[in-house]
């Protein structure tokens, strides 16, 4: 098997990757994360899910590199990690009885073969009305200011939904699992 790279430093992308049981290495790759005019959330993060791969291309040869990166949408404008508890506050407010949208972008390049795999995978989060009180509460126990959209559905995060819709939820936590094995496959890696 090729060896395989992680083009992140998220510990939420490194623990989904696990549950794949294949041995992989984790790099953070140094790239300017900011929207181009005229954009569109897909190809925001398109680009920067290609932009992380390549960036460690010269320095994992022979690797499979796999980039990912991931936008909320909300009121027709990306949403980045609110950074702080206020932030946090301010965002789930917003979401409150809304449903928003999310794009998780992956990437899967053969740095052999120069062979580049490119997927975005929608998904869409129905929120529950939320009153300021509860909002204080989540975000006291769970703090998900790292989070884009302040929550994390593989916590307590899920009961501030009605509703989820998408192929694959491991895509709103930031990485499209199905999709990769897909990829993976492609490149004759088998998953278990």
């Amino acid at each position: 098997m090729p060896a395989l790279l992680l083009a992140s430093s998220s510990p939420w992308r490194r623990q989904l990757l696990e549950r794949l049981r294949v041995p992989f290495e984790c790099a953070s790759p140094d790239i300017d994360e900011s929207p181009l005019a005229g954009e569109n959330p897909e190809q925001l993060c398109l680009r920067l899910a290609e932009g992380k791969a390549l960036a460690l291309a010269a320095e994992y040869p022979n690797h499979l590199i796999i980039g990912s990166d991931q936008v909320l949408l909300l009121d027709g404008q990306p949403v980045s990690k609110p950074g702080t508890a206020e932030g946090a506050f301010e965002q789930l407010r917003r979401c409150s009885g809304r449903r928003i949208s999310f794009y998780t972008a992956l990437v899967l390049l053969n740095t052999a073969s120069g062979r580049l795999q490119r997927h975005c995978e929608p998904f869409h989060v129905h929120f529950r009305e939320l009153d300021d009180a509860r909002i204080r509460r989540y975000i006291a126990l769970e703090q998900p200011w790292d989070c884009a959209g302040s929550f994390r559905v593989e916590g307590l995060g899920i009961s501030l939904f009605s509703a989820l819709e998408g192929r694959d939820p491991n895509s709103l936590i930031g990485l499209p699992l199905i999709a990769l094995c897909d990829m993976l496959a492609e490149e004759g890696v088998i998953i278990p």
